[in-house]
């Protein structure tokens, strides 16, 4: 038998790689085909209308904002400031009741004017402008793609920024961060939007610039950790092209921007603390200002920084592989690591560029030049940000601004790695992986909706405007309770983490002696909430009728057996109703008398050292919730 030229050919086709490279190939052009319709002119202006909805939305199906920060003082600092309580109160949201509530007045006031589900969703809706920024700020760095990619690529890398496990954690919630990548990403915009005018510094030039450090200033006030990312867009204005001079002038304007933004937002409140406390940051680096109402300490997290250069040099691959080390919350993702290797290998380039000393590039055209200088600009702003982020602070969600501008990075970076079409073949590949590996993605807590967010029971306090409730423990977080008691009563925070001074204890001992009336301890009150999903379940088997005979409830008990719900099947005697019931399993019951019990001589034993009693015979249990989560609250009398 004579062999087919054919055959080897053909035998060629099956090897490995060639099959991979089919595979992949074939993958690519569906890819191509399936988001082809992104690729028109209308697709970028609908999409930036759509999305900042679509994130409302997401933030709707996501519940009930319940996380911890919000408990312990997003909602009562705003409270406080808005009701003159900054000295009435001492620390019910702990040594954070300080912080400058300016940016909490938003999600305050829109849970105050709306029902708590389009408080919600503004909250989303606003969030998803980030989108908008970066598909802008991506429009500017891809101005001339080929004509397949032209519209689809910002839009794609748009959304590649937003499905950050970050910016999900926190989206439609009151943290904060992703409202201050607003700012962020706005002034980072500014600057790359009016690029050419830089040359001339003309008048017109200095107002933009000024324009978009006051953007930054402003966000940095509302938080202070944007001042890495403020400080980071200053210094990079320093490799910008041009003379010394020039740069030096760039930066000088911004800064002062910067610094003019900042007191637009944070002078009234520093200006507060100084009178009050004696410590514009109080009680944060008191070991510099000496307030005498809290220890002489710099009260600063520094639990996230990597330990030793070797784990700051490996700090991405490390809290990829252990996410506490950077968060409470463990989030997903790989994005880290992957644009890290990218700026290593960009370095080892330029390095090697320099030692083999290769001729300077041919002039490019103006546009050319502009668009290879905004690159630049971006990539050494995020390599500073991210650096600033390591040095001070270490704590994930502080990222957010860079982790939307992450995919961008990836691509850029490619591109000046690789040949284009391996850059965006490995671009596609390994920004779609980055997104998926983030799903499903963790939040900081929610609960399902109520029309009021925020609710709890009037204690029937007998004498509010003589009385005064202590607080005796940090966590759980009581500061969110103490903006639903009576508004006569002061709140007083003890043994709850504030870095208590004698002076502190004399305000404390100053407070409960101008208050004539009864004095109580508000603790944390015991709830199961395996019981709220018992409820659920309970009418979800009554709606299917599993329930109203004795064979649906024996089909009810063989399901329970293969399911793990932790509940299990009771039969009812009931000559009418019902035939049987769920009910939780053992393992998941609780005794809320004996927790509110234990709870109650914790406290009884921290407050000695305050002079005071409880008295457990008197203590009370009320209802609280955030949402439909329960969590009730115990009113006890104390005295000396």
């Amino acid at each position: 038998m004579i062999p087919s030229p054919l055959c080897p050919a053909f035998a060629a086709r099956l090897t490995p790689l060639h099959l991979m490279q089919n595979f992949f190939g074939a993958i690519g052009r569906w890819y191509d085909r399936r988001t082809a319709r992104f690729n028109r002119p209308g697709a970028l202006r609908h999409a930036a209308w759509l999305a900042p909805l679509l994130f409302g939305a997401l933030s709707l199906l996501l519940g009930q904002d319940n996380n911890w920060d919000l408990r312990n003082y997003h909602l009562y600092n705003a409270y406080a400031l808005l009701n003159g309580r900054i000295g009435f109160d001492l620390s019910p949201g702990q040594w954070q009741s300080y912080f400058n509530p300016t940016l909490d007045l938003l999600y305050y006031g829109l849970n105050r004017a709306l029902p708590a589900p389009l408080a919600g969703f503004a909250m989303g809706a606003l969030h998803g402008l980030n989108f908008v920024l970066v598909l802008a700020i991506a429009r500017l760095l891809l101005p001339a793609p080929d004509a397949a990619d032209r519209h689809r690529l910002p839009l794609l890398l748009a959304l590649a920024g937003t499905l950050g496990a970050g910016f999900l954690s926190e989206l439609g919630n009151s943290m904060g961060d992703n409202m201050i990548a607003l700012f962020v990403l706005a002034s980072l915009y500014l600057v790359l939007r009016h690029w050419p005018r830089w040359r001339a510094l003309d008048r017109g030039a200095v107002g933009w610039l000024a324009l978009s450090g006051l953007v930054m200033g402003l966000g940095t006030g509302l938080k202070l950790t944007n001042a890495t990312f403020a400080l980071a867009l200053c210094m990079a204005l320093l490799t910008m092209g041009g003379s010394w001079w020039q740069r030096l002038r760039l930066s000088l304007v911004y800064g002062v921007a910067v610094l003019a933004g900042l007191a637009a937002t944070a002078g009234h409140w520093f200006l507060r603390m100084w009178q009050t406390f004696g410590n514009p940051l109080f009680p944060q680096m008191n070991d510099l200002f000496r307030s005498p109402l809290a220890l002489p300490v710099g009260v600063a997290d520094t639990a996230h920084l990597p330990h030793g250069l070797a784990e700051a040099l490996l700090w991405p691959f490390i809290f990829t592989l252990d996410g506490h080390r950077v968060s409470e919350l463990v989030m997903r993702q790989l994005i880290w690591p992957v644009v890290y290797l990218l700026f290593i290998a960009l370095a080892l380039r330029l390095v090697a560029g320099r030692l083999r000393s290769a001729p300077a590039p041919a002039s490019a055209p103006a546009s050319a030049a502009d668009a290879d200088g905004r690159t630049r600009f971006v990539l050494v702003f995020f390599a500073l940000g991210y650096v600033g982020w390591l040095k001070l602070f270490g704590i994930y969600r502080y990222l957010v601004p860079l982790e939307l501008l992450a995919p961008l990075a990836v691509w850029l970076l490619l591109q000046r790695l690789c040949k284009p079409a391996l850059a965006r073949r490995a671009g596609a590949w390994v920004l779609t992986l980055c997104a998926i590996v983030v799903f499903p993605f963790s939040t900081w807590g929610h609960s399902g909706w109520t029309a009021n967010g925020f609710s709890a029971d009037d204690p029937g306090l007998p004498d509010p405007a003589h009385s005064l409730v202590y607080t005796a423990h940090g966590d759980p977080p009581m500061g969110w309770m103490a903006t639903l008691l009576p508004p006569q009563v002061p709140v007083v925070a003890l043994a709850g983490g504030f870095p208590e001074s004698p002076a502190y204890l004399e305000r404390i001992r100053a407070i409960a002696a101008s208050r004539s009336g009864t004095h109580y301890v508000m603790l944390i009150g015991a709830a199961n909430h395996e019981e709220i999903t018992l409820e659920k379940k309970n009418l979800l088997v009554s709606w299917l009728g599993q329930t109203g005979s004795d064979a649906g409830c024996a089909r009810l008990e063989r399901m329970m057996k293969k399911v793990r719900f932790h509940v299990g099947v009771e039969m009812l005697a009931q000559p009418d109703g019902p035939r049987c019931r769920l009910e939780l399993l053992p393992p998941y019951r609780m005794d809320l008398a004996a927790r509110n019990l234990e709870v109650q001589q914790k406290a009884a034993q921290d407050l000695q050292r305050y002079g005071l009693h409880v008295r457990l015979d008197t203590c009370r249990v009320h209802r609280a919730a955030i949402g439909n989560e329960p969590y009730p609250y115990q009113l006890c009398e104390v005295g000396p």
